[in-house]
C-alpha cells in the first residue's frame, strides 16, 4: 500500500514532466485519436515507442485538465488493489472527469476499475505495453466498453520531421537502417536500443509470464531478429533455441508477438489448419532494432526494405498474409468490402530477379481476380502489363509516405 499523500506527490511531479516535456513530433494517430464518453481508449504499442508522449501531447494540445498517473514508476511499485480508494479520492479532489492511466496493467485489478470509472461516467484513456494482457483482461471486465488502437515507432513521415530531412532515396536508406524509436533518433545511441530488446524481454516476458530458460528465450530472440523475413516454425528452430518442446516455442512466440518484438505473418490458405500449419514469416517492430541486435554480418538492405514496408502495412492493417503457390508474393492485405492489396518488395530489381519477382505477384493477382499491384524498390519507377492485369513499380519513400 502507499500513503495517500505519497500518491498526491508522485501526481504532481509526474504532471509537471508531462506539462514541461519537450514532445517533439506530433503523432500521426492524433489525428483519429478521440476520447469518447462510455468507453475507455486503449492505447498499445511496444515499450519506448512514445506511448506517453501522445498522453503529453493530448494534454498539450486538448485535455489540458485531465488527471494524468504513470502507473510504471518506481515510486508505485507498492500499488496495490486497496490504493484505488486513494486514487478516487484525488481524482475527485483534482475535479477532473478525464483519467490519463499510463501503463496502468502493471496493476492488478485495474480492469475492474476502470469499469468502475466508466460507470461514474469519467472518460478514461489507458496505454499499455503487452496487447495480449490488454485484450484479455478487457474482453472479461469491459466487453464492448474499450476502444483500442496501436502505436508505432515514427513512421518515414514522422521521422523526416524528426530528423529533418527530405523524402528521397537518402533518407529511406538511413531510415531502413535506424529505424523509428524517437529516443534513438534523437540521440544515436545504440546503446539505447540494445538495452530496450533486452528491457522487452526481461519486463515484458520473462518477469510477467514466469519464464524460467530464460537462456533460451534470448537465443530464440536473437536467431528471429537475426533472420527477419525468413519463413520461421516452431519445430525448426527448437534446435537452435536449445529448447526440446514445440509447444515452448509456441508459447514464446505468443509472448513475443504480444509485447509487439515481433509479428509472424501466415500463409494465405482459405483452409484454417493449412494457415496453422504453414511456416510463418517473422519482422521485427522496427529496424534500428534490427541494425543493433541482429547477429547478421550482413547489411541485408533487402530485408530491411521488407521488413519496414510489412510495418507500414501493418500500422493501418490487421489482415496480412504472405502468398505461397508456385511461386511467391511478400504480402497479401485482405481489406473488408474491398479487393485485397498485392505487394511485392525487392530493393532492386534487375535481370536477375525481375521474371521472378513479376511471376510471384502475377500469379497473387491472378489467383485473388485482382487487377493492379505493387512492388516497392529503393529508388525505382516503371509499370508492366501482363494479360489485363498491372503493377507498379514504386520507390520506397513514395509507399512509405502514403
Amino acid at each position: 500500500m502507499i500513503l495517500k499523500s505519497d500518491i498526491r506527490k508522485i501526481n504532481e511531479l509526474q504532471t509537471i514532466v508531462a506539462d514541461e516535456a519537450d514532445t517533439g513530433v506530433l503523432r500521426e494517430l492524433l489525428s483519429d485519436f478521440k476520447v469518447t464518453d462510455k468507453f475507455a481508449c486503449i492505447l498499445t504499442g511496444i515499450r519506448r515507442c512514445g506511448k506517453s508522449t501522445v498522453l503529453y501531447q493530448l494534454r498539450s494540445l486538448k485535455y489540458k485538465d485531465a488527471f494524468y498517473l504513470n502507473f510504471d514508476d518506481n515510486r508505485l511499485y507498492g500499488f496495490d488493489n486497496n490504493d484505488f480508494q486513494r486514487l478516487d479520492e484525488l481524482i475527485t479532489e483534482s475535479g477532473s472527469r478525464l483519467l490519463f492511466f499510463d501503463e496502468l496493467q502493471e496493476i492488478q485489478g485495474w480492469e475492474r476499475y476502470v469499469r468502475q470509472k466508466l460507470d461514474e461516467n469519467y472518460n478514461v484513456v489507458i496505454t499499455g505495453s503487452n496487447a495480449s494482457l490488454m485484450s484479455r483482461e478487457l474482453g472479461t471486465k469491459l466487453t464492448g466498453r474499450h476502444l483500442d488502437s496501436e502505436l508505432f515507432p515514427f513512421s518515414y513521415g514522422e521521422y523526416l520531421h524528426a530528423a529533418e530531412a527530405k523524402g528521397g532515396e537518402v533518407s529511406v536508406r538511413d531510415y531502413l537502417d535506424n529505424g523509428g524509436f524517437p529516443a534513438f533518433i534523437m540521440s544515436d545511441d545504440e546503446r539505447i536500443l540494445s538495452d530496450l530488446f533486452e528491457d522487452i524481454l526481461l519486463r515484458d516476458i520473462i518477469i510477467r509470464y514466469g519464464i524460467r530458460d530464460i537462456k533460451g528465450l534470448q537465443r530464440l530472440a536473437l536467431w528471429l531478429i537475426s533472420n527477419i523475413s525468413n519463413l520461421v516454425t516452431a519445430t525448426g528452430v527448437k534446435q537452435v533455441a536449445g529448447i526440446s518442446a514445440t509447444s515452448t516455442i509456441m508459447e514464446y512466440f505468443s509472448h513475443l508477438e504480444s509485447s509487439y518484438l515481433f509479428h509472424f505473418v501466415p500463409r494465405f490458405s482459405y483452409s484454417v489448419r493449412s494457415r496453422m500449419i504453414s511456416p510463418r514469416k517473422v519482422y521485427c517492430a522496427d529496424n534500428g532494432l534490427i541494425s543493433v541486435n541482429s547477429g547478421s554480418f550482413s547489411d541485408d538492405r533487402g530485408r530491411k526494405l521488407e521488413n519496414a514496408v510489412f510495418i507500414n502495412l501493418r500500422k493501418r492493417h490487421n489482415t496480412l498474409f504472405y502468398f505461397s503457390e508456385k511461386q511467391e508474393c511478400d504480402f497479401i492485405v485482405m481489406r473488408k468490402g474491398g479487393r485485397p492489396l498485392v505487394i511485392q518488395s525487392c530493393y532492386e530489381l534487375n535481370r536477375d530477379n525481375l521474371d521472378r519477382e513479376l511471376g510471384g505477384l502475377f500469379e497473387a493477382l491472378a489467383f485473388f481476380e485482382t487487377k493492379e499491384g505493387t512492388i516497392v524498390t529503393l529508388n525505382q519507377k516503371d509499370n508492366f502489363i501482363k494479360d489485363g492485369m498491372k503493377v507498379n513499380v514504386i520507390p520506397a519513400w513514395e509507399f512509405l509516405l502514403e
